[in-house]
């Protein structure tokens, strides 16, 4: 059998198991194993484990599960709910100032927990309400927690850019640094689309309301004393002094990063203890218990898409893919646009994990033939990344928000992102013409490559 033939037949038999409803780590297993025992040594079925341990022997690695822990101390703690509050306070008065607010409370909180599903939950769960009770329509208000949520991926400590970083072989640090000037851009974009999202909404409200219609709550006016303001730092502070704290120990050289990751799981669960008294077994259960489930569901999906990885450079079905994309001959950004294509594509079905494990191998060659910085790359492919957590069929953020608000309906939620899914892809367009953007800061602080 022809490698193109054996490569076709490796696809197809993925999807069919895929689109089965079996879930994707053991849907990539299943196929793997498969493979190995029609078109390998029979010996090879032996070596499975080992190949799957050498796999993910990597001490980058280690940083995923105590990453998981620092956000699953914060997410399930009441800080979303604190750290929305105090922007809002903050920020009331500045036009969308609500919905601002919330896109920086998703921003600050992504870079502490480094999650979207938990970024969306911990701020969804005390800003949609207050949004909707202020005036602000459904959709929009569910679509800018669920398109902040999306920065959980971009924004550092993110477990999508440490895949990438061992994927694609490159340093953890620039890859993380690079990731804060896309981060700051995607903010405000969102906030710019908040202010003239609100400032239409509240124009309509004053009209209906001059035309003898009921009065909108958009039109009142909401006042908070310097005191309350004050009053509302000290719970959000420490967690912000955590967040730079763990950001200077990283790119400062003194910390690795699963050094850095279980130096700042272990000061979240301080915190916990400090601030809200969270530190009786009772209390630490649930944080502990929702840090393993994650960790181990993750953990599987990476391993069984490392083996599926070793399956296609053994047959050497992605060294011909490889091949064959080159051989085309495509100019420089062509080749992107079709690679990116691509990622959207998978995106509708697959978790950024996933895509990052089984494309890699593929697509990463002809993007480093073409002379593109693969630290570039990666930061323009989470940006895709986040638009599949919310398009559907398969976004991810668009189903915690339904859980979080479950009377908002389906389609008043998909609306409610697409202006946001435009904006990612500006911010992709911005990234191609300006890379500095992504590259300018990791040059700064850790010299030119």
């Amino acid at each position: 059998m022809s490698e193109l033939t054996l490569g076709a037949l490796y696809g197809a038999v993925t999807l069919v198991v895929m689109f089965s409803g079996m879930p994707i780590a053991f849907a990539l297993g299943i196929v793997a194993t498969g493979f190995m025992y029609f078109f390998m040594p029979p010996s090879s079925l032996d070596t499975v484990t080992q190949n799957v341990y050498e796999e993910m022997a990597s001490i980058t690695l280690l940083s995923i599960p105590l990453f998981i822990l620092k956000g699953a101390a914060i997410g399930k703690s009441p800080a979303g709910r604190d750290l929305y509050s105090a922007i809002h306070t903050w920020m009331h008065k500045i036009p969308g100032g609500l919905g601002i607010a919330n896109v920086f409370a998703c921003a600050l909180f992504a870079a502490m927990a480094g999650s979207s599903p938990a970024t969306c939950s911990a701020i969804g769960s005390a800003g949609i309400p207050e949004m909707r009770k202020r005036g602000y329509s459904p959709g929009f208000a569910a679509g800018i927690i669920a398109a902040g949520g999306t920065l959980g991926i971009l924004l550092p400590p993110s477990i999508t850019m440490i895949l990438y970083a061992v994927a694609a072989e490159q340093s953890l640090g620039r890859l993380f640094l690079a990731g804060i000037g896309p981060g700051i851009l995607l903010v405000l974009l969102f906030a710019g689309y908040a202010v003239y999202r609100a400032r239409q909404e509240y124009r309509t409200a004053l009209q209906i309301y001059q035309q003898g219609g009921e009065k909108s709550a958009y039109l009142e006016d909401e006042h908070f004393s310097f005191k309350q303001k004050v009053e509302m730092l000290p719970r959000v502070l420490p967690f912000i002094v955590l967040l730079i704290g763990v950001m200077v120990a990283l790119y400062g050289g003194f910390a690795t990063p699963s050094e850095t990751a279980g130096l700042g799981a272990l000061l979240a669960l301080l915190l916990l203890a400090g601030i809200y008294r969270l530190w009786k077994p009772s209390d630490l259960s649930p944080i502990l218990a929702a840090s393993i489930k994650e960790s181990t569901m993750l953990l599987l999906i990476i391993g069984m898409s490392l083996l599926y990885s070793y399956v296609m450079s053994y047959l050497h079905i992605s060294q011909s893919a490889a091949a064959w994309v080159v051989g085309l001959h495509l100019s420089k950004w062509v080749l992107l646009a079709v690679i990116l294509l691509m990622v959207i594509v998978f995106g509708f079905f697959l978790p950024p994990v996933s895509i990052i494990l089984m494309t890699a191998p593929i697509i990463l060659p002809p993007l480093r033939e073409a002379g593109f910085d693969l630290i570039w790359f990666g930061i323009v492919m989470t940006v895709v990344m986040e638009m599949g957590l919310i398009h559907p069929p398969v976004g991810l953020n668009i189903f915690v928000i339904k859980n979080i608000a479950p009377d908002i309906p389906l389609k008043e939620v998909i609306w409610g992102v697409f202006p946001f899914l435009l904006l990612m892809v500006l911010a992709v367009l911005l990234l191609c013409v300006f890379p500095s953007i992504a590259t300018g800061l990791p040059d700064m602080i850790m010299g030119a490559k």
